[in-house]
């Protein structure tokens, strides 16, 4: 891993960390909601570096160690949250990245897309959406656990790290073994260096930018859509759906796997992105 670099944009100030040589064609990763770069794990992110691409990853507005607002008070869009990204391949000096973004980070990257096409080469989509009316909605079991959420002691290191084992127990699919060890050590990792736990919660109020998710079929870079037969908070049809609409669009099918990025699809994630992401580079 480089040395880590601290990047503003608007009132924000974005934590960033990289992996390989800046030479090298850019990716850009995107966590999804309530949740830092940590869960990009370092070992993902030098894999995908080994193949001869510069990776950066990022904590979100409201994660880890960038900008957190009030609790119950984002003061920002998620259209801000697009920019922040071109912010920083601009603080980093790239004309032009691929963007992967998984679930929240997903719906982003296809605001970006659109946003700022330019800046654009490709993008993967992984266990995302744009959220069409008539697509399925979260499975039951996924609401009744947030729905219960609202008593965590977000000052208690150990009652947050609980409530993350919880939550990607609930989100797992059922092809993979549940490694607590390797859930439990990064959500404390991401507790310890969170500047205000809580405000990860923020990211279930901001809205902005609904009007891009509409136009998801004017996406004119190659798209990769990965998603989980499995998946209960984006269910499948949701990728399918993506992968219809998007013109340039391919889809990598994980069976059996849920709302995870988990280490036994990195191989299969990795040798994918790592094609798509060549088109234009050679």
């Amino acid at each position: 891993m480089n040395k880590p670099l601290r990047i503003q944009s608007g009132e924000a100030e974005l934590y960033t960390e990289s992996f390989g040589d800046a030479a090298n064609p850019a990716i850009l990763l995107i966590m999804g909601a309530q949740s830092s770069m940590v869960w990009w794990d370092e070992a993902f992110c030098s894999r995908l570096a080994e193949h001869g691409r510069f990776v950066i990853r990022y904590d979100n507005r409201d994660t880890g160690a960038s900008t957190a607002y009030e609790p119950g008070q984002p003061g920002y869009t998620f259209l801000d949250m697009a920019d922040d990204a071109v912010a920083i391949l601009d603080g980093y000096g790239i004309e032009k990245a691929y963007i992967a973004g998984m679930s929240m980070g997903g719906m982003l990257t296809q605001m970006i897309a659109l946003r700022h096409p330019s800046r654009v080469r490709g993008i993967s989509l992984i266990a995302s959406s744009n959220f069409a009316p008539d697509l399925p909605p979260m499975e039951e079991k996924v609401m009744d656990f947030f729905a219960g959420a609202g008593g965590v002691d977000w000052k208690d290191e150990q009652a947050v790290v609980t409530f993350s084992l919880e939550k990607w127990k609930v989100l797992r699919g059922s092809k993979h073994r549940f490694d607590e060890d390797r859930i439990r050590e990064l959500a404390s990792q991401e507790v310890r260096r969170s500047i205000q736990p809580a405000s990860m919660t923020n990211h279930a109020f901001v809205a902005g930018g609904e009007e891009y998710l509409t136009r998801t079929s004017e996406i004119a870079v190659p798209a990769l859509i990965i998603h989980g037969t499995e998946d209960p908070i984006i269910p499948f049809a949701h990728g399918e759906a993506l992968a219809r609409v998007i013109p340039q669009a391919s889809l990598l099918t994980l069976e059996g796997t849920g709302h995870e990025l988990h280490p036994e699809d990195w191989d299969a994630i990795v040798d994918a992105v790592i094609r798509h992401s060549s088109v234009g580079n050679e």
